[in-house]
């Protein structure tokens, strides 16, 4: 089996919703005007009470406003170019503490935290730099292709 095969960090669903959510509010025709939680869903395979949670979390957080009333909904607090996904994941899985490394029993283990905290150090980096606006520009990229490669 190659290297390249096995995962080392996996994507919480409870974040991969949260993007999926803000991937729609991303869209410019959502930009202006607020969407509901039934039109993500329409969209997005996301659990409606699940979803609720999230875009609470979302709004506490300051990525999201929310309006009330019949026009009411979720819309970004900011541009989806001032959002990035370590804020995202920051927001719903919470700032996690590292463990005090002083009372490792071996230097072997010593190692394995330092080189486990460096490949963290380099998701977190690369978390920091990607926006939601990026994502989305990847989205309708491929999805042009796609429809380039049907015609």
């Amino acid at each position: 089996m190659e290297l390249n095969q096995y995962i080392l960090l996996e994507l919480p669903s409870k974040v991969e919703y949260a993007i999926l959510a803000l991937l729609e509010m991303a869209c410019p025709v959502n930009l202006e005007k607020p969407i509901t939680v039934n039109e993500i869903i329409a969209k997005q395979p996301i659990p409606e009470r699940y979803l609720e949670q999230i875009l609470a979390s979302l709004r506490r957080g300051g990525l999201l406003k929310s309006q009330r009333g019949s026009k009411g909904g979720y819309i970004l607090a900011r541009h989806p170019s001032q959002i990035t996904l370590l804020e995202i994941v920051s927001i719903i899985e919470g700032d996690r503490q590292v463990k005090d490394d002083l009372n490792l029993p071996t230097i072997e283990m010593k190692l394995i935290r330092d080189s486990w905290e460096e490949a963290n150090l380099a998701a977190q980096s690369i978390l920091e730099k990607c926006t939601l606006q990026d994502l989305y520009q990847r989205k309708a990229t491929y999805l042009q292709q796609g429809l380039m490669y049907y015609i």
